[in-house]
């Protein structure tokens, strides 16, 4: 749903970094990390992020430790998506093959800077060196297709540095 980006102040609310459609799709919970942090507040911070005040954070250096944490909520209590619809979590992990049926390795991580969500690809393991990585756009002309089972994306996207 969205990370804890640092401290905001010094009454220990914290700069959140949204992953989902913005400060709306928190709103609905209260509860996050199996209801060990419980939200009291929050609010947009105008820069595509969030501020928001936990019941168990009461300060600033409370805050700071919070540092990097992922704030989550159980599968089944997100609302059904719609064709063509995907969580990013559906997509991290999944074998990426080329449309001619070629291992492309695995996806790591989805961003979006701004324009547009970007799978991360990590190339298999080469003589026990990591993959190369690289970025592929989620549209139609470089992932023609994903499922539950993988993602395929157009000759021409898969390219190496």
């Amino acid at each position: 749903m969205a990370a804890i980006a640092g401290a905001h102040g010094v009454a220990g609310e914290v700069r959140l970094k949204l992953f989902g459609e913005g400060v709306e799709s928190l709103k609905r919970f209260r509860a996050f990390n199996d209801s060990a942090l419980t939200l009291t507040k929050l609010r947009d911070d105008g820069k595509g992020g969030a501020i928001a005040r936990f019941a168990e954070i009461a300060d600033r250096t409370a805050a700071e430790r919070m540092r990097g944490t992922a704030l989550t909520v159980p599968r089944a209590s997100l609302p059904a998506l719609d064709e063509g619809e995907y969580y990013y979590t559906d997509l991290i992990g999944l074998p990426a093959v080329s449309d001619l049926g070629e291992d492309l390795g695995t996806c790591i991580a989805v961003e979006n800077f701004g324009a547009g969500d970007l799978l991360e690809v990590e190339r298999p393991a080469v003589d026990g060196k990591r993959g190369k990585r690289f970025m592929v756009p989620m549209r139609a002309e470089a992932v023609p297709e994903w499922s539950a089972e993988r993602i395929v994306i157009a000759a021409g996207f898969a390219l190496d540095d």
